[in-house]
């Protein structure tokens, strides 16, 4: 069984979202195994209790499990509150909870574009606005939004996908500057596609992301690896792989219309 978390814990909390699988069960090892508590938070309870067991019996850190759809309105308040009164304080929020939909705007369901907005921008949103004023208040913390290379260009056929985490690193840039001086620092991890359920999920709607040549895969524990030494380092932008940051850096010195125009041709070929 998990450890409980204890308030007498020398070792610092770092908070996981989206902790039962892919990049944040990665990243909730990566801060286990650098001696931290670890609070893991995602939707699926019996998913979360199997990677605590793991992380708890390997690494001998207190793990807590907090089920939660960060989607939900006021979810990130209730989470808050829960930990308030267990006198658990959070070091390091790691934003990784997200959803992605993959294929024509027009043939995506509404509900499903909702469902994005709903939790890889509110509910992060809601996140931070609970957690980071405690952060600045006790003059320490560090914050990891996952977003994605997808950030920097459109991408059709990931339109609100990419339009998401376009906001999740316009907010993570702006933080990260409006609270320099503070102690806490804010960082944006910008992976590219990364083998993950996610992944699996997309390809098995689509046939033509099953066939994705390997070097363009990122591996799940070398992204995570990257993000968590960014975080520490204090870093603004982590962006994992030489070929996204060559798309990185292409994307923010080539004219808007051009970027537009082979984001276009590259996304209506996936179709």
């Amino acid at each position: 069984m998990p450890k409980k978390s204890t308030s007498n814990s020398s070792r610092p909390t770092a908070l996981i979202t989206g902790a039962s699988s892919g990049i944040g069960e990665a990243l909730a090892g990566c801060f286990a195994a650098a001696q931290h508590d670890v609070i893991l938070v995602a939707r699926s309870e019996g998913k979360l209790k199997t990677v605590a067991d793991n992380l708890a019996s390997k690494h001998g850190v207190n793990v807590t499990v907090q089920p939660s759809d960060l989607s939900k309105p006021g979810a990130a308040a209730r989470l808050l509150a829960t930990l308030s009164h267990k006198h658990s304080s959070v070091d390091v929020l790691v934003n990784c909870a997200g959803v992605l939909e993959q294929g024509a705007f027009t043939a995506i369901d509404h509900a499903k574009h909702q469902n994005i907005i709903d939790l890889n921008i509110s509910g992060l949103t809601a996140m931070l606005s609970a957690f980071v004023p405690g952060m600045v208040e006790r003059g320490r913390g560090r914050v990891l939004n996952v977003a994605s290379v997808a950030a920097f260009q459109p991408v059709p056929t990931l339109a609100s996908y990419s339009a998401s985490k376009a906001y999740v690193l316009s907010l993570s840039e702006s933080l990260a500057e409006e609270l320099r001086g503070t102690g806490v620092t804010v960082t944006t991890l910008c992976p590219g596609i990364t083998a993950t359920n996610m992944l699996k999920q997309a390809a098995g709607a689509n046939d033509k992301l099953g066939q994705l040549p390997e070097f363009l895969v990122g591996d799940v524990q070398q992204v995570a690896d990257m993000a968590f030494a960014a975080t520490m380092k204090g870093d603004a932008i982590c962006v994992p792989g030489v070929i996204n940051q060559a798309a990185m850096i292409a994307s923010r010195s080539t004219p808007k219309w051009l970027v537009r125009r082979i984001g276009g041709l590259i996304g209506r070929r996936s179709l």
